[in-house]
């Protein structure tokens, strides 16, 4: 197999390099062909790299880009002041065939429009989107779409969104014929909004795709589809709800024997218990599985979250290995193309 080639923004999200450098030295020590471009400022990032005395530092090269695009900078904005910022210069060594993917936890608005312009969407795609596999109690994973990239989407978007999932539960997740379904305030053919509606009648169109019809936002981790579709609002806000409730389960059972009243046997049986809700509990933690896809681009860009921590990152650069290993956007074309061809 060659070497993948990655582009990382270094400078982007709450921390920087201080998260970026290490997390690339740890994605470096367990992919022996991986390559990484680290872009940004090297007056930075250089003495992090220093301090790590890393064996892997020689597949690192660091690419100088001294500006960087803030997290409250607007997308339209942002895409006019980019030029020679960390995450523009990340995208175009896409462009120029220097690296195959792009990492970045910079800006989403930023990030979704230079993407559009520097790398071009899939022919028949109208905007990417922001995907991400979320873990469920089956040890499986549902390919969830959008997440925050379209804010609103009308039907035939929606459907867009369906075939590319589709794909992805297909190629990073070994998925036969995936179930696909889009999110609703209800499993009745009559309820939702007119453009859910739209989609599903579309939907039940396409041979191709195992289109299953409507589920609530509370069947979202019992793995009862693998592909879950909604526009950008809905997803962003059900992600987010999800991962607090997360964060606080864990962190009361993290905490939960410090004021325990209760007498030693008492005590231990709650420890136990205790961890056994925390491994339960912990693979639904987003660190996990940080690094959300722009699906629909020519090219793979991978969207971190912004407060990510080491591992988080690391993670995100696994799934941006994961995606041009696979051919991600290749294949959406291709589907794509038999869809419309049978139209």
């Amino acid at each position: 197999m060659k070497n993948v080639v990655l582009a990382l923004d270094a400078m982007g999200g709450d921390f920087g390099p201080v998260v970026t450098v290490p997390a690339s030295l740890q994605a470096l020590s367990l992919h022996p062909k991986l390559e990484l471009l680290l872009v940004g400022n090297p007056d930075v990032i250089s003495p992090i790299l220093s301090a790590s005395r890393s064996a892997c530092i020689d597949r690192l090269t660091v690419i100088p880009a001294k500006l960087v695009i803030g997290g409250d900078i607007r997308p339209a904005q942002a895409i006019r002041v980019s030029k020679d910022t960390s995450m523009r210069v990340a995208l175009e060594l896409i462009k120029s065939g220097r690296a195959q993917a792009c990492v970045s936890a910079g800006n989403t608005g930023a990030l979704m429009g230079l993407s559009k312009l520097v790398l071009k969407s899939i022919n028949g795609i109208e905007r990417p989107a922001l995907t991400t596999l979320l873990p469920h109690q089956k040890q499986g994973k549902t390919v969830i779409l959008d997440l925050g990239a379209n804010i609103s989407c009308d039907g035939a978007m929606l459907v867009q969104f369906a075939i590319m999932g589709s794909v992805l539960s297909e190629q990073i997740l070994g998925v036969s014929n995936p179930r696909v379904a889009l999110l609703n305030i209800g499993s009745e053919e009559t309820k939702g909004l007119d453009n859910i509606r739209h989609a599903s009648e579309i939907l039940h169109t396409i041979s191709s795709i195992h289109y299953v019809g409507y589920i609530e936002a509370n069947d979202l981790l019992i793995g009862k589809t693998d592909v879950l579709v909604c526009d950008g609002f809905v997803g962003n806000i059900t992600l987010k709800t999800m991962e607090g409730v997360i964060r606080v389960i864990l962190s009361t059972l993290k905490s939960s024997d410090k004021e325990n009243k209760l007498n030693w046997f008492m005590q231990s049986i709650n420890f136990w218990i205790g961890k056994c809700l925390f491994n339960k509990f912990s693979q639904f933690h987003p660190d996990w599985y940080n690094g959300a896809y722009l699906i629909g681009l020519r090219n793979t860009v991978i969207k971190s979250h912004g407060a990510a921590n080491q591992r988080a990152f690391t993670a995100a650069i696994i799934q941006a290995i994961h995606a041009v290993e696979r051919k991600i956007p290749e294949r959406i074309s291709a589907r794509l193309s038999t869809v419309l061809s049978k139209k």
